[in-house]
């Protein structure tokens, strides 16, 4: 298992981004966290086997439909055993 920190930059707040992540990342069988940050731009937590990570990455450089993701930052991480993938209101 592996644990990745995302940042997912550009036009990705207003169009189900956090939503949307959630749904592909439960399909993938990850567990983890989303939320809007007040920057514009989105977090991501996620753990789960490096193969649906890298699909889930994937995923994330494009977005919903009305997304426009301009970069991700991302970081590797110490898995945290999220028992679910939940979008965080914060």
């Amino acid at each position: 298992m592996i644990h990745r920190k995302i940042t997912v930059k550009g036009k990705v707040q207003g169009v189900y981004f956090r939503a949307t992540a959630r749904s592909i990342a439960v399909k993938l069988g990850l567990k983890g966290a989303v939320k809007n940050l007040p920057d514009g731009n989105v977090w991501i937590a996620a753990e789960g086997p490096e193969t649906a990570v890298r699909e889930f990455i994937d995923w994330c450089r494009i977005g919903p439909t009305g997304a426009v993701v301009t970069s991700l930052d991302i970081t590797e991480g110490t898995p945290e055993n999220y028992q679910q993938f939940d979008i965080l209101h914060e």
